[in-house]
């Protein structure tokens, strides 16, 4: 039985070299094109970014608007203070934390309650920060859109 030729360590070199690829300037104008496909999707994607952020605010007061229902029931009124209906604010990122929004509750008597959730990054840049509310009704709304 005959054996196959083993290939020299010269002939796989050069093999190996006269493989075809692709030259740094090949290179550098497929980057440069999605730079620019980049910069152009991206104004576009702002505005999901920041919807998405802002669903933060809006399960925090649903938890507000749960919690006060139930504070409610037990004590025959809402309640102004955050512990005492059992929130417990994270850390914001101001702080090193990870929430973007400060809750609070702005008033509260026997008849309804008014909570806020007031962003403490300007996502936008535009010296706006995004505000939440809600009531006794559990209806979120945005006041002031960043």
């Amino acid at each position: 039985m005959k054996s196959l030729p083993t290939p020299t360590i010269a002939r796989l070199r050069r093999t190996i070299l006269d493989e075809a690829a692709f030259s740094l300037t090949e290179l550098m104008i497929v980057l440069v094109v999605v730079g620019i496909l980049v910069l152009l999707a991206l104004p576009r994607l702002m505005p999901v970014v920041t919807k998405a952020k802002t669903t933060e605010a809006k399960l925090m007061l649903k938890q507000i608007y749960t919690l006060e229902q139930s504070y409610k029931y037990e004590n025959d009124r809402y309640s102004t203070v955050l512990s005492d209906i059992g929130f417990e604010q994270e850390k914001l990122v101001t702080e090193g934390g990870r929430a973007r929004y400060k809750v609070e509750v702005l008033s509260a008597d026997a008849k309804g309650f008014k909570a806020q959730a007031t962003s403490v990054v300007d996502f936008d840049g535009d010296g706006t920060f995004d505000v939440w509310v809600t009531d006794e009704t559990g209806a979120i709304r945005n006041t002031t859109p960043d």
